[in-house]
């Protein structure tokens, strides 16, 4: 076996000098790209059987390769080996690595393959395996907030709208329109996973391979659906990377609405929630404060990650077909995106999950603000009243309540009448925040019954979600 090493670089041999270190700082790869590693030695594992079928290894320098591939993936799972300085990309890394130590046999790996294929496949099974990790972690927060509201799916709070007392709702409810919203996103990655379950190996650098003929068989393999259906698409579209990176922006910006009214009801304004000491933290010169900075911290990703979105827009809106170094912003925003969501969600479920509601504070408000008013028009509205002589019937019983400072149940009967006859003492029937909640009856209301089939249905999803994300069998790191 020959011990010769291969050049650190994968190209150059029509160049007279060595490129100027301006060129060379540029060029390299940022330091966590080389993540990739796995990933790009799950493709060489079935590049190799690739070549085999080609006829360029024989049975022993296949077994060779693939024993030796296995063993560099768990030298660098360990970090027992990593990049050098002089290593351009994780590619240059694996293959200097590879025939250091297996000479002319490492070297043979190259043929018929490019890093236009291998960087477009490294970033698919990347983003593949962490769709799986977002949804796991997605699930964690839908099973926080399910779990408050299972806990207070009968507790009364204001609804707002303009943040302004609109009407009664269940806090379970509230709970539960936010993990509606998350578990659209967790199916959102689904979704975009089975566009983007092609495989992009066997394109080569633009017009195919002519020695890697069978990119069905590397396909599958590595766990996708099928190749890619035309070889300069597999290395020059990135869509999926920006569908990706939309879909985790619009999860951010789900985590962040949450976030928000979480600062809002631990406030002493509000005074709906208290915050666990584990999930918050205090102030360097108020000693009182308790501050929900993991909410806070939460909010402000939302607008780096929408940036992510944006720059990968940018970057691919004027580049011609196939492959282009523009391309190389794919995996800043896709590992920022990933890395950043892996840490707010597992957060922001402790957050929620720790939350401590204060039923008695949230059902004192729950009528404040004239919140029942609208159960007034109604009840005339069903008396036959049209709704429009309705509303301002009710309008004028607000004003004669905020002209005496009382609160809807205490004008009596006399008051009522004088403003419209037709406001006879049975209004005051509707007039109580549990008939308000019951009478939310239809599907997707806020009455106690419907917010447990929303929390059955969650419940469901969930349980689907986490199936579909321990069902991959694709490379996982």
């Amino acid at each position: 076996m020959s011990t010769h090493a291969a050049p650190t670089r994968l190209w150059g041999g029509r160049f007279r000098n060595a490129p100027d270190d301006a060129l060379t700082k540029l060029s390299r790869s940022e330091p966590g790209y080389f993540d990739m590693a796995p990933y790009d030695l799950a493709g060489s594992r079935s590049h190799a059987r690739e070549l085999r079928r080609a006829g360029l290894l024989d049975d022993s320098e296949l077994a060779t390769l693939l024993q030796a591939i296995d063993v560099l993936d768990g030298e660098y799972r360990r970090g027992e080996v990593g990049p050098q300085p002089e290593d351009e990309d994780v590619h240059t890394f694996l293959e200097r690595v590879l025939s250091e130590r297996l000479g002319v046999v490492g070297g043979k790996l190259r043929a018929g393959r490019s890093r236009n294929d291998q960087a477009a496949n490294d970033l698919r099974l990347y983003l593949r395996d962490k769709v799986r990790r977002l949804a796991e972690a997605g699930a964690d927060l839908v099973d926080a907030l399910l779990a408050q509201a299972r806990e207070h799916r009968t507790t009364p709070a204001p609804g707002f709208t303009h943040l302004q007392p609109a009407q009664p709702i269940t806090f379970g409810h509230q709970l539960l329109a936010h993990a509606h919203a998350i578990g659209r996103d967790i199916d959102r990655l689904r979704d975009w996973d089975r566009r983007s379950a092609r495989s992009p190996l066997g394109a080569a650098a633009l017009a195919g391979s002519a020695i890697a003929l069978s990119p069905e068989r590397s396909a599958e393999e590595l766990g996708y659906d099928r190749p890619c259906t035309n070889s300069i698409d597999a290395v020059a579209g990135r869509d999926h990377v920006a569908e990706f990176l939309f879909v985790g922006a619009m999860l951010a910006v789900d985590i962040s609405r949450l976030a928000e009214e979480i600062c809002l009801w631990a406030s002493r304004q509000f005074r709906w929630v208290g915050l666990d000491d584990r999930f918050a933290t205090g102030s360097s010169i108020m000693p009182q404060k308790k501050n929900p900075d993991i909410a806070e911290l939460a909010r402000g990703k939302a607008g780096r990650l929408m940036g992510n979105l944006m720059g990968v827009l940018g970057a691919l809106k004027g580049l011609p077909l196939a492959y282009n170094r523009d391309l190389a912003e794919d995996k800043r925003s896709a590992l920022d995106t990933v890395e950043t969501l892996l840490t707010v969600l597992p957060a922001m479920s402790g957050l929620v999950r720790t939350l401590v509601v204060h039923a008695d504070e949230l059902r004192a408000q729950a009528t404040a603000g004239f919140t029942l008013a609208t159960e007034i028009a109604d009840w005339l509205a069903r008396q036959g009243v049209p709704f429009s002589e309705a509303h301002e019937v009710t309008g004028a019983v607000v004003q004669l309540c905020e002209e005496r400072g009382l609160d809807l149940l205490e004008l009596s009967d006399d008051d009522y009448a004088q403003i419209d006859p037709r406001l006879t003492p049975e209004v005051r029937s509707v007039l109580t925040v549990e008939a308000a909640l019951a009478a939310r009856s239809g599907q997707g209301g806020t009455a106690p019954a419907r917010v447990d089939e929303q929390i059955h249905e969650l419940e469901e999803l969930v349980a689907d979600q986490r199936n579909w994300a321990a069902d991959y069998t694709g490379p996982r790191t």
